[in-house]
């Protein structure tokens, strides 16, 4: 008795003396280890007759539950002068502004799009809106798509399936429905969604938007975005689509030195029609626009049709217009310099890291046209 009493004084003063966790752990082992001095003693009972079992054993085992519990208190003394020490030592000043995080940045895509909306409504120019499901009607037949015309067949259509009444919807193949629902002058119920309201000449509106083809490679995708423009109002002409035209590309590529061409083609809902084509560089990795001798289609335009006009209720003797549709996916690689068209819609943190705008950063079209 007076030698487990002796030892339990010795354990009590290394465990109190131990300085940090290491040298505590050091008398842990040395107490209650596999050769430590509390285990041999615990070792020894199995040799002990059954008396002296019943006497030693609870004297023993008693001894090194009390060490156990001496060490795990002091164990905790520890790590708390150790977090001390920590907290002290490691102090932050929280009076400091934090550092700036970078969370996300404008998609190029958009930073295009806005770009593009700013420059038109300079020139007066307001935003018009219509859905991405859309009826045969306002995608062929408004837009003078007659029924069973090929043109019909080149737009790649996504089609739902067919209603009760036989008709089927479809995913808008161009923005080209918001200038038929902008010109209709029906008339319409109230509570009728804000895009069917027609809307009285004179008109000037640019249609943003997605639209949809079942086409896939590096210069076409199945969902991309387009621009539609319209003016409707007397006395138009071509002078004043190409004006138009030749001063958004100044402003959109940034320089005075874009040289354009009009190119006779044919479109169902315009007419006469046309492509523009810039000038540019392609003798390097990237095109350059307003040098070199190459040229580059970029959009499709022309005078509305008369069909066009009249199905929609204007009388083509006393009003006239233009249209165009813009790619602004299209128009955005050629900017930025993009290679390849569906890395725009691939969802990848570091393409859009490194062709992204920071919220605070992007490019803003100054005010003014040249």
């Amino acid at each position: 008795m007076t030698d487990l009493t002796t030892l339990e004084d010795q354990i009590k003063a290394e465990i109190a003396a131990a300085p940090d966790p290491a040298a505590l752990d050091a008398v842990r082992v040395a107490a209650l280890g596999k050769t430590g001095s509390i285990s041999n003693l615990l070792k020894t009972l199995g040799a002990m007759n059954p008396d002296e079992r019943r006497e030693q054993g609870p004297l023993i085992n008693g001894l090194r539950d009390r060490t156990a519990a001496l060490i795990a208190a002091r164990k905790a003394e520890l790590d708390e002068a150790v977090l001390e020490d920590r907290l002290a030592a490691e102090r932050v000043d929280l009076t400091l502004p934090a550092p700036p995080r970078r969370k996300g940045s404008v998609h190029p895509t958009m930073q295009v799009m806005d770009e593009m909306v700013a420059i038109f409504a300079e020139m007066g120019f307001s935003v018009a809106e219509g859905p991405d499901i859309e009826d045969d009607f306002h995608n062929f037949t408004g837009l003078n798509f007659p029924p069973k015309h090929p043109a019909r067949e080149m737009h790649d259509t996504f089609f739902f399936n067919e209603r009760p009444d036989g008709e089927r919807m479809l995913l808008r193949t161009h923005t080209s429905p918001i200038q038929v629902r902008t010109m209709q002058r029906t008339n319409t119920p109230p509570d009728a969604p804000q895009f069917a309201h027609g809307q009285a000449p004179p008109i000037r509106i640019i249609g943003p938007g997605r639209t949809y083809r079942t086409d896939s490679d590096r210069t076409h995708t199945p969902m991309f975005h387009q621009m539609e423009g319209l003016v409707i109002d007397r006395n138009i002409h071509m002078g004043h689509l190409k004006w138009t035209l030749d001063a958004f590309c100044r402003r959109f590529f940034e320089t005075d030195a874009v040289v354009t061409r009009f190119r006779p083609h044919h479109f169902p809902f315009t007419e006469p029609s046309a492509e523009m084509d810039v000038q540019c560089d392609r003798s390097g990795d990237s095109i350059k626009i307003g040098e070199g001798t190459d040229w580059l289609e970029i959009l499709g335009g022309g005078m509305v049709h008369p069909n066009i006009l009249r199905i929609c209720g204007l009388d083509p003797d006393e009003w006239q217009g233009f249209a165009f549709g813009l790619g602004v996916d299209r128009l955005g690689m050629l900017k930025y310099g993009m290679p390849d068209l569906r890395d725009v819609f691939g969802a990848d943190i570091r393409w859009l890291r490194h062709y992204g705008f920071g919220p605070f950063t992007a490019p803003n079209p100054a005010s003014g046209l040249s």
